[in-house]
């Protein structure tokens, strides 16, 4: 089994943004949303719902961020 960085994707009310993408990055949300799919035994998630759960997972694991968010930055 493949060590993803997500597990499967809370299902929770959205807030509508819009956002511009290299189509080089899709097609990577795409593959991992496949392999994601695989790995949960879960249909393929839609590629841009992948979007916020990695921003938050990135946002978790960013030690600069929380060292400056600790100092009031």
């Amino acid at each position: 089994m493949t060590k993803l960085k997500l597990a499967m994707i809370a299902d929770d009310k959205p807030v509508k943004v819009t956002v511009e993408l290299p189509a080089s990055l899709h097609r990577e949300l795409v593959k991992y949303a496949e392999i994601l799919g695989r790995e949960t035994g879960q249909p393929s998630a839609n590629p841009s719902r992948l979007i916020a759960p990695m921003l938050e997972r990135f946002i978790a694991t960013d030690r600069g961020f929380a060292k400056a968010r600790k100092q009031g930055a």
